[in-house]
């Protein structure tokens, strides 16, 4: 990127990171908190290379992972807290996505955007 001159890098974090999680899920909020802190971080240290760095910040997606270790009555009460009512779905992520590595976000660097139906204003 920097022998182009220009670059995007989209990082992919969660909600959990700046809420905590859930029970039990301490190691990955923290993580996810890292990869917020480091998305920030890489955009001020890149900027000057024309490489833009931005993030998502999912909720509660619809994926394999909660179909498997996710007890639908979890999943029930934790869309119902949800202001769109629902988990999102993995392409309304990728949207997200699209939209940081397309020019339409030519002008924003060290943001992360959340994708969680309103479960986490600001």
């Amino acid at each position: 990127m920097k022998a182009q001159g220009k670059g995007k890098i989209v990082n992919v974090t969660s909600v959990a990171a700046r809420t905590g999680g859930g029970p039990g899920s301490i190691a990955y909020s923290t993580a996810k908190a890292g990869v917020s802190n480091l998305t920030r971080a890489l955009a001020k240290e890149l900027v000057g290379y024309n490489i833009l760095v931005n993030g998502i910040a999912p909720g509660v997606i619809s994926t394999p992972f909660h179909d498997r270790f996710s007890p639908p009555e979890i999943r029930q009460k934790n869309a119902s807290l949800i202001p769109l009512g629902r988990e999102g779905t993995p392409d309304e992520a990728a949207g997200a996505i699209l939209f940081l590595s397309s020019s339409f976000a030519d002008y924003i660097t060290g943001e992360i955007i959340e994708v969680n139906g309103g479960q986490l204003m600001d």
